[in-house]
């Protein structure tokens, strides 16, 4: 009898076990920048898109990377004013050696400007760019292609999603916070958090409701195994939220990192009689095309950025002034 029990215990907890792994998605103390002033593993080289029209010179300044201080934040068009957009930014944070968490590590911080009236406001941190998927670092012989923003914003084969954690610094503002995530479906997933109105570093953890721990009532599916692409997500931004009742004015808050728990959506590491994409090669020309339509999309909203920074006022030290930032050109 006792060694029945035994067994069935054993069997409860292999059927009710977590099959998920956590990866973390983006880690802002991984964003710092080099020499040249952007995030070396993060870069995008956007001049090939950019036409005859621009020199070399010019086209060898068309890049932008995922470096902490080329992030913004954008207000709902309600919010939008002169005032709101200016007080609205990003900044690369270091942490005190001797904190409590995270001593010695970098963090974005993050301040937004509400509307002082009465009416729901968002401010949305967003990349300098959409995160694409599917790029090669440029000039890399050693890149894995399609692998550049793996873990720096992208994680693939990714199948149900168990939970999302984010480290975050409150400071007992009343706001709410999501993350905002895309499939590769270009799908938007919206994974809320609750509000910042505490102190200090807390991991706020989202639990998604539909995933089923329980082998015994997951629907059995039967899937090609070939040539399916593996489902993965990207960091889209995150949305912090007033109501009407809260107060406007600053708002500020620090942010580490974010972290998903999932179910693998492909099995990894198994042993294949025949290597079907050694023989058609039909998931790299998927890969191919999509990573020239994310470069093409990405590099055009690019450099006409470049082209309206040509045409703002430089003063007469050649400083050109946007928002917060400060440019020497």
């Amino acid at each position: 009898m006792k060694r029945f029990i035994v067994v069935l215990l054993v069997l409860t907890l292999m059927t009710s076990a977590v099959f998920a792994k956590e990866d973390i998605l983006i880690d802002f103390s991984m964003l710092t920048a080099d020499d040249t002033g952007q995030n070396p593993a993060t870069i995008m080289d956007y001049g090939s898109e950019a036409g005859t029209r621009y020199s070399e010179d010019e086209k060898s300044k068309m890049v932008s990377s995922l470096y902490i201080e080329n992030w913004e934040v954008e207000l709902t068009s309600s919010s939008r004013t002169v005032l709101n957009d200016r007080l609205s930014y990003v900044k690369e944070v270091s942490v005190p050696e001797g904190a409590i968490n995270f001593p010695g590590e970098t963090v974005i911080g993050i301040r937004i400007h509400y509307p002082e009236q009465s009416f729901n406001s968002y401010g949305f941190v967003k990349p300098p760019f959409e995160i694409p998927a599917y790029a090669t670092h440029p000039g890399d012989e050693e890149a894995s292609v399609g692998n550049q923003f793996n873990g720096y914003g992208v994680l693939k084969n990714v199948g149900v999603i168990k939970s999302v954690s984010i480290n975050v610094k409150g400071m007992n503002f009343d706001q709410g916070i999501a993350v905002v995530l895309r499939d590769e479906q270009e799908g938007r997933i919206n994974v809320p958090f609750g509000y910042l109105n505490f102190e200090g570093w807390k991991e706020l953890v989202w639990e998604n409701p539909n995933y089923i721990t329980e082998v015994r009532n997951r629907e059995m599916r039967r899937s090609a195994l070939y040539p399916t692409m593996a489902p993965s997500i990207t960091f889209e931004s995150i949305d912090f939220y007033k109501d009407a009742m809260m107060d406007g004015g600053d708002f500020i808050a620090y942010v580490k990192d974010i972290s998903v728990a999932y179910d693998l959506a492909v099995l990894e590491n198994v042993d294949e009689e025949i290597d079907d994409e050694a023989v058609w090669g039909i998931l790299a020309d998927r890969e191919e095309e999509r990573r020239k339509n994310e470069i093409k999309r990405l590099g055009n909203l690019q450099v006409l950025r470049y082209i309206e920074q040509q045409k703002m006022h430089v003063d007469g030290d050649g400083v050109t002034t946007s928002g917060d930032a400060t440019t020497a050109e």
